[in-house]
């Protein structure tokens, strides 16, 4: 059953279309009958979501492309256009973190540090950031014409709740994903006459692949950082990939959100809102 019937046809592009998170969103809206093409860097890991979409009775098409690298891009735009002929949605999932650019412990002069403050590496902190933003704008611009040719085009891009207040460790990636708030903010504004509408999902805290070894010990159990998270996550658990599924669907049918542009929407246990007092 198609529950956003409004869905059906159209065609979504997703970066980092393999991760858990964007996987999943990737699965939601084939189901309700929106043609998927997955870009990634590695063709085979797209390959793999895209045959479990396939399976299921979905369309999608998988891509390798650089979202850092403009004709890459600009060559799987224009394969996405001869399969699908438009593009209605855009994903930009593809981000990720450096250990160049993360601190051993949390704050200043804790204990001894293999990586403070002052070692971290400049390239591998622009590179976090490039990654995260850059990535972001470039994919926005080399599909944005594409998508202005939609009755009703969507970008979503994907934050953090570092984005509002700085996770310790990771600096670049935390001012990365502040960036993408304003980014939002900015597009919205820049293409709301022209019809587009930018939005973006804040997810708390979820396991991935990437911080799977952060966050749980070999034997499955929870790290001290967990710990911490759980502490102030209301709700007292991690999020899961389907967590954002209902998100998702609001903000990119514009029967539900046809007047919402240019916000950002946690999706945390209420890890925001809670002061820890």
């Amino acid at each position: 059953m198609y529950t956003h019937e409004n869905l059906r046809g159209r065609a979504a592009v997703i970066t980092g279309g393999s991760g858990v998170l964007c996987s999943a969103m990737a699965k939601e809206l084939a189901k309700q009958g929106v043609r998927i093409a997955l870009i990634n860097r590695t063709l085979e890991k797209g390959q793999i979501i895209v045959d479990e979409i396939r399976a299921l009775g979905g369309e999608a098409v998988a891509y390798s492309a650089d979202v850092l690298d403009r004709p890459s891009l600009e060559q799987v735009r224009d394969q996405i256009i001869a399969s699908f002929g438009q593009v209605d949605i855009l994903i930009t999932g593809a981000g990720g973190n450096q250990p160049g650019a993360t601190t051993t412990n949390e704050v200043f002069g804790e204990g001894d540090a293999s990586q403070t403050f002052f070692d971290m590496d400049a390239q591998a902190f622009s590179k976090v950031f490039d990654l995260n933003f850059t990535g972001t704008f470039l994919t926005s611009q080399v599909f944005g014409k594409e998508l202005l040719k939609s009755k009703n085009p969507v970008i979503l891009n994907i934050s953090s709740m570092s984005a509002y207040s700085p996770m310790t460790k990771v600096p670049a990636y935390s001012a990365a994903k502040a960036s993408i708030n304003n980014f939002t903010m900015w597009m919205a504004v820049h293409f709301a006459e022209a019809g587009l509408r930018v939005n973006a999902l804040a997810p708390g805290f979820f396991l991935t692949e990437q911080n799977r070894k952060l966050l749980t010990n070999e034997d499955g159990s929870l790290t001290d950082r967990s710990h911490k998270i759980m502490t102030h996550t209301p709700m007292r658990r991690f999020g899961k990939p389907e967590d954002l599924l209902g998100t998702m669907l609001w903000l990119v049918d514009e029967r539900y959100s046809g007047f919402v542009t240019g916000v950002t929407v946690p999706v945390d246990g209420g890890f925001m809102a809670y002061s820890g007092v």
